[in-house]
Formats: structure tokens, C-alpha cells, sequence
């Protein structure tokens, strides 16, 4: 199975616009541009590492991300980064449950065997060449990084010397290092040890130690690669296909009360009474607060037709709410509508790439070809992307003939040419929207779009996420891998890893705290309120304009 999905727990991308004012040119002696950048790439430094001595992992990703894209060749920022990134990954599967119980039941050959598959497709899969070196380093990188987390430190370690643990910390690269690695074979036998000396010295539970070289060998290779424990390679399944069992809500990460950000229309949670902007304070009996914001959020789920008690704070207004649990369909095209009825010009918005999106976009064209559509803008703006077939399905419906995509990796089954077919094309004008949270299939849309002179972009440069991740199960530990298997292509050949797809229409739209993002329209009764043509949506009315100049100029010819 083929995907492109941004992690977003792992990756946020923001850019940050820093504004020049004249008392910075006012100075009697003249500043060079390169002198200028690079106090400016220093400045996002020092307060990325405030985020990292304050222990705000996730701000400090969003903080060198967004650093390192505006700074591409500031070598610190990109090592603060990964350092971040791995204290995050650490916290996180600190407060993963479900992993924690899988462990509980799996010995230490158990996991000795899943770390021997999960090597074998490395080698097999992954889109660049890989030594085993270079994974038992990631695996002991990780397993330092954890060493120093406390919260790691108290769940695994509680009641051991300081002193010892530390002691052993800086020298398990040692043990770990000294040897060949020339095969899987001989980082199997190099993680096994390390297991031992682990419970020896510091008393570490062996499944443990073995889990962290797991984790290490995945997620050091790329930012999209990461190993799932079981709970989230499901999570992935269900948006790939559109469909979970839940609530039928989406919640703020990593805080407390949890914040619904997104409540799905006709779900449970709508039904429910609950709103966008709801705190949920109490979850069954437990509080929020005390049990921290992932166990909060594991306590939503459940089985199918169960039931949950909810303590709801609505602006300062507390109530309870009992949520059923049930299968809830996830629309991947939202707000579908004429915007000018007088000009034609329509809208709808992709939100994700899922199995139904080609469906779901046959629908609304024909609803909208009946309403009078002359013009089509597609909104792709905060879409993070989605199944690979579903991006190539949805380009194929307005593209002729011509290429679509192309993806390259290390196997020839991951070598392909995607192209479209001439049955079923749309032939009306298309402005696309895009910004810095385009991502993956948003711009294998776009980029085909784009280069095969099929449509306008408007907006900003979208992420610049090329590669594709392959989902694979684990024999052991009902687990899974999400790995990056290939990169892909525009039509034009031109990589869109790093770079993004450029809009013919740049718009640029400042919003707070300096981030380009795509916000919702979010109604009174908690669903998105349709965009209309006096919103205040700038890129939005850029399009509208655009379409209402084409249209008028299809006019004049056809006269």
C-alpha cells in the first residue's frame, strides 16, 4: 500500500516572515545582505533552543522546521531539529499505551525477531541505500536520547541511580559501535547484547532496550518514516480508507483539556451536541489534566456501540455529553458550492487524499455542472495529502492525456509513469488554491495540473514533500512500518522534495504568529461555514477574480 501522508504530530511546516524595518539599514556603516541572514538564522536558533531548555519538543520542531526551510544550509538548525524531533518520538512512545501493552505479553526473543524483519525491509525497500552501521547508530542514538527523558527514566527505570544510568548512557555507543556491522545478522547479535548489558547495569527491562534500537532504525532515517505500534498503524488504515471508529472528532495534539479542533457532520459527536472550540475536561471518571493529554485521547476510543461519558467546558459553561462510538465516514471533499452564480465559478475543497476522494469528487462535479459551473477552483490549501491512486484518479479527471506522475525508488515495482486517460475528462477552466501545507498528493495534483498547462495555481509554495511511504506489517507485535519507498516526480520531471510547486499566482497572507496556514470557517453550530465570494478570504478572492477574467474572456471569443 502506497501513501503520502504528512505526519503532523511529527512535522509541522510554518514559515516564518520576519519583517525589515528602516532602522535596521539607519546604522552608519553599511550591513552585508549575507550578515543580515545570517543574524536571522540565529535568532531562530536561540529560540528553538529555548523551546528545547523549557522541554517544548513540539515547538521546537515547528520553530527548526520552519528555520531550516527559510535557512536551508544552516547545518544547526538541522541538527537541532533531528535532536528535537528524537525527544519528541522518546515522550511519545513513553505515553503510548497500546505499545506498552504489547510489551507486557512479548519476550525478549519476540522482539529480537521484529527487529530482524524490521531490518530486512530497510534493506529491501527503503528508497536509498542503507548500512547496517548506519542503523544500530540511529538505534543507539535513540536509546541515549531516551536515557536522558524523565519521564522514560520513571516508567522504565524507576528507583535506579542517576550516577549509573548516566554512566552507562555515554558509553553503550561503545558496546554498540566497536564491532563490524556488516549484516542484520551482526546488528541483531550487537542489539542483543547491548539488551543484556542494559538489564545488567541499570536493571532496563531487555524488551525494552531492543524496542528503542526498533524505533531508532525507522524514525533516524527520514521524517516520514517512523515504525506503528498497533493502535496507530490502524489510525493510518482508517484515513487511507476513509472510515474509523470513534467519536467523530478531531482534537488539538498534545494538550490538556483537549481541544476539538473539527467535529465530522452527521458523526456521534455532532449528534451529540458537541462544537469546534469545546474543551473535553473529563473523560469517563478520570480528569484530563491528570492523566495527560495521549491518555486522554486513548480513553476516547473504544470498541464499536459503546458508549463514553464526556465533561464538556464550552466558554467557561461545563456539561456532560454521553458520546456512542460508532463507524464514522470521513468526507475528503468539503464545501461544495457556487461561489458567482452569476459567472458559474465554483468551489469545493480536498481536505485529504483517501480511497473515496475520486468518488466523492464525481458526485460534487455533477452537482455542479447542473448548478451552472463555467469555472472550477479547487481549494488544497492545510491538505496533507493521502493515498497515492486517489491524487492520480483525481488529476486523471481534468487532465486529457499526458503524464501525471512518476515515482523512482529502489526496486523496479517502484518504478512508475502515471498517466492520463482520455475517457471522462472535465474540460472546465480550474484555478487550484495552494500553500506551505500542501503536502505530497496535494502536489502531485498540483504539479500535474501545472505543468501540463491545465490550470492556475494561486496561493503560496506548497510544502515540498516528494517522497512516497509504502505501509507494511510486522509478523511480530501486530505492528507496522510506515517507510518511504520512492521519490516522485512533476510531469516535467522536476522533484518536488525541498522545493514545492510554485503557484503561477503567488498570494501571500500573513496571519498570526507569523504562519502560513489554512485555517477553517468554522459556524456557530460547530461544522464550516461555506466560503462565499465577500469572505475575507485574500487567495480566495484572487481566484474569484481570475475566474471571473477567463470566463469573461471565453465570452469575447465566443462573441
Amino acid at each position: 500500500m502506497r501513501f503520502y501522508l504528512r505526519e503532523c504530530l511529527h512535522v509541522i511546516c510554518c514559515v516564518v516572515v520576519v519583517g525589515f524595518g528602516s532602522a535596521i539599514y539607519a546604522q552608519q556603516a553599511p550591513v552585508h545582505t549575507s550578515q543580515i541572514v545570517s543574524d536571522v538564522a540565529d535568532a531562530q536558533l536561540r529560540t528553538g533552543i529555548e523551546h528545547e531548555q523549557n522541554q517544548r519538543w513540539l515547538e521546537a520542531i515547528q520553530q527548526y522546521e520552519a528555520a531550516s526551510r527559510r535557512f536551508p544550509d544552516h547545518a544547526e538548525l538541522k541538527r537541532r531539529l533531528l535532536i528535537s524531533r528524537l525527544h519528541y518520538d522518546v515522550l511519545r512512545r513513553c505515553l503510548d499505551v497500546a505499545m506498552h501493552d504489547n510489551l507486557k505479553q512479548a519476550s525478549v526473543q519476540d522482539v529480537l525477531e521484529l527487529y530482524s524483519e524490521v531490518l530486512a525491509r530497510l534493506e529491501m525497500s527503503y528508497v536509498d541505500p542503507l548500512q547496517m552501521t548506519q542503523l544500530v547508530r540511529g538505534g543507539t542514538a535513540y536509546l541515549e536520547v531516551a536515557l536522558t527523558e524523565p519521564k522514560f527514566v520513571d516508567a522504565f527505570l524507576p528507583g535506579q541511580d542517576p550516577q549509573a544510568i548516566e554512566q552507562f548512557r555515554t558509553n553503550i555507543h561503545r558496546l554498540t559501535l566497536a564491532r563490524a556491522v556488516t549484516n542484520r545478522f551482526d546488528a541483531r547479535s550487537i542489539v542483543a547484547s547491548a539488551a543484556v548489558t542494559a538489564e545488567k547495569q541499570i536493571g532496563l527491562n531487555p524488551t525494552i532496550t531492543v524496542m528503542q534500537f526498533v524505533f531508532g532504525a525507522v524514525g533516524l532515517l527520514d521524517p516520514y518514516s517512523s515504525f506503528l505500534s498497533t493502535t496507530e498503524l490502524n489510525e493510518v488504515e482508517s484515513q487511507i480508507e476513509g472510515n474509523f471508529v470513534g467519536l467523530g472528532i478531531a482534537l488539538k495534539p498534545h494538550e490538556v483539556p483537549l481541544q476539538v479542533l473539527n467535529v465530522i457532520p452527521n458523526g456521534p459527536a455532532m449528534e451529540a451536541g458537541l462544537q469546534v472550540g469545546d474543551a473535553i475536561v473529563e473523560i469517563g471518571s478520570s480528569r484530563c489534566e491528570e492523566v495527560g493529554a495521549e491518555r486522554a485521547a486513548d480513553l476516547l476510543r473504544g470498541p464499536e456501540r459503546s458508549h463514553v461519558r464526556l465533561l464538556i467546558d464550552r466558554a467557561g459553561t461545563t456539561f456532560e455529553r454521553v458520546v456512542a462510538r460508532r463507524r464514522v465516514e470521513v468526507p475528503s471533499i468539503e464545501n461544495v458550492n457556487l461561489l458567482d452564480t452569476a459567472a458559474g465559478i465554483a468551489y469545493l475543497k480536498i481536505s485529504s487524499f483517501q480511497k473515496t476522494t475520486a468518488s466523492e469528487l464525481d458526485e460534487a462535479l455533477w452537482s455542479l455542472h447542473r448548478q451552472g459551473m463555467q469555472n472550477l477552483i479547487i481549494d488544497l490549501r492545510g491538505n496533507p495529502g493521502g493515498w497515492l491512486d486517489a491524487a492520480v484518479a483525481v488529476a486523471d479527471r481534468f487532465i486529457q492525456e499526458g503524464g501525471i506522475v512518476s515515482t523512482r525508488g529502489k526496486n523496479g515495482i517502484e518504478n512508475q509513469n502515471y498517466t492520463a486517460n482520455r475517457s471522462g475528462t472535465w474540460q472546465v477552466p480550474l484555478i487550484l488554491l495552494i500553500d506551505h501545507e500542501s503536502a505530497s498528493a496535494s502536489e502531485i495534483l498540483a504539479g500535474a495540473i501545472n505543468d501540463n498547462r491545465r490550470g492556475l495555481l494561486v496561493g503560496s509554495t506548497s510544502y515540498g514533500k516528494g517522497s512516497v511511504q509504502g505501509l507494511f506489517h510486522t509478523k511480530a507485535l501486530s505492528s507496522g512500518i510506515r517507510l518511504t519507498v520512492s521519490k516522485f516526480y512533476s510531469p516535467t520531471g522536476a522533484a518536488i522534495s525541498e522545493r514545492g510547486v510554485q503557484p503561477n499566482i503567488p498570494v501571500e497572507v500573513e496571519l498570526p504568529g507569523d504562519r502560513l496556514v489554512a485555517k477553517p470557517i468554522v459556524g456557530s453550530d460547530g461544522g464550516s461555514l461555506k466560503p462565499t465570494a465577500s469572505s475575507g478570504d485574500k487567495v480566495l478572492q484572487v481566484a474569484i477574480e481570475q475566474a471571473r477574467t477567463r470566463n469573461l474572456t471565453a465570452q469575447v471569443s465566443r462573441n
